[in-house]
């Protein structure tokens, strides 16, 4: 039941010296081995996105360039009040915008007025740093000893292309200081997820992204943005170890009720998803526009391991957006 798709076991560059896709750098990986040494101005697009479901908040960390342009974002609902706190910018021609060639290592710093944010990579894992008026945030993200993350790269074109890590379940822990309050955020009931995006795309396109967790247990899925290209982002974490899934899935959902229950399913996946929140986001820039609608919610189905193994998925918390963007 294992995917046909080509896994990547050695360090690897993602383009040729003339700035275009290396056909060795196609394939997927357990842990991150490539390099995003892009080249060329205008197309090239590159972010780190960190989601952080606690059983009080939920948080969202953008920093991210997309060339001409940064869009840095810091979110947090209260999941008992509804209350949310958070400033979405846009920086001119991403100045002051740092995102580094590897996953996990370096420094990430997004600053845009009253809001910054600043991530620390290495091989003991992550910290995040985030402020801006009323916003304090301090997050340690270790990395555990043989986890595993998805890294994809999805190959339109020798000139159009993109590389994703998908790292789910990872523990988290520090503060939130809203205001005068501060919360704890504690690894026992908390996880991570990081999308570590860098690559070159067209001027238009569209996704869906759904990320589950529960100790022991975590699924990502993606469609849309990957068909036609040989490769999914599609994988189930049982235990730390990816389980990766090869076929496109198909997507059911109602764009006119983004509370109603969404259904995910293929040969290896049947998952139910039912929203309790929906985050819709827009962004329009004349030429340059984004619309989000980031579901979150709970999961239940099953996905299959490698040798056929129905895994049970009730009780993963997380997300399944719809993204259309034309940047």
């Amino acid at each position: 039941m294992g995917t046909r798709e080509r896994e990547i076991t050695e360090p690897v560059e993602l383009c040729t010296g003339r700035g275009r896709l290396d056909p060795a750098a196609v394939g997927w990986t357990r842990t991150p081995l490539h390099r995003a040494n892009l080249r060329g101005w205008g197309r090239t697009k590159r972010w780190e996105y960190w989601g952080v479901v606690t059983p009080r908040h939920l948080i969202g960390l953008t920093v991210s360039s997309l060339d001409y342009a940064a869009l840095h974002e810091v979110w947090v609902r209260d999941r008992d009040t509804g209350v949310e706190h958070g400033r979405q910018a846009v920086v001119p021609f991403a100045r002051g915008t740092v995102l580094p060639d590897r996953s996990g290592a370096g420094t990430v710093v997004g600053r845009a007025g009253a809001l910054a944010i600043r991530i620390e990579q290495g091989p003991a894992g992550s910290t995040i740093g985030a402020r801006l008026p009323g916003v304090e945030l301090d997050l340690t993200v270790p990395l555990p000893a043989g986890h595993e993350s998805l890294g994809v790269v999805v190959p339109w074109s020798a000139r159009r292309f993109q590389y994703t890590v998908k790292d789910l379940g990872r523990p988290v822990s520090g503060t939130l200081r809203l205001g005068d309050t501060e919360h704890r955020v504690e690894a026992a009931d908390s996880f991570a997820v990081l999308d570590h995006g860098r690559g070159r795309w067209p001027y238009r396109i569209s996704w869906n992204w759904a990320a589950g967790c529960a100790p022991g247990r975590g699924l990502q899925l993606g469609g849309r943005w990957t068909v036609g290209t040989g490769t999914t982002e599609n994988a189930l974490f049982v235990d730390g170890r990816l389980h990766k899934i090869g076929a496109e899935l198909t997507w059911e959902y109602d764009q006119g009720d983004w509370r109603a229950p969404w259904r995910i399913h293929g040969d290896r996946v049947d998952v139910r998803f039912v929203p309790f929140h929906v985050k819709a986001s827009r962004t329009n820039l004349g030429v340059v526009a984004s619309s989000t609608h980031q579901c979150f919610g709970h999961f239940d189905g099953w996905a299959a391991t490698d040798d056929g193994e129905r895994v049970e998925l009730t009780g993963l918390t997380g997300w399944a957006e719809e993204a259309n963007q034309r940047w």
